[in-house]
């Protein structure tokens, strides 16, 4: 779903919306961070970092159906991030979540 205007392509599916404005990369490293090990801090390198925390805080209900649509992710997108992570990576810190969840 893009925005004619914005260009901005959203996730189609639910709360694709809230995780477009967080980043799937920045989800899972923050994530990772909180629930897997406390030293990975690639997340902490965003200036918009806590607009995006407050998003997750808020949006827990849908952490399970994201980490797996984000463990089904094309790599090359998940490569497009600022954060220095790999998609494989990226989809590897995802199922780690996913299990201490």
């Amino acid at each position: 779903m893009a925005n004619s205007k914005s260009r901005r392509h959203a996730f189609a599916f639910e709360g694709g919306e809230q995780l477009t404005t967080i980043g799937a990369t920045f989800f899972v490293s923050y994530l990772y961070h909180r629930h897997v090990d406390s030293t990975h801090r690639n997340w902490d390198s965003i200036k918009t970092q806590k607009s995006r925390i407050s998003k997750i805080n808020r949006s827990e209900s849908y952490y399970r159906g994201w980490l797996s649509h984000i463990g089904s992710m094309s790599d090359a997108n998940l490569n497009r991030n600022t954060l220095g992570l790999d998609g494989a990576t990226v989809k590897k810190m995802a199922l780690a979540i996913q299990k201490a969840l």
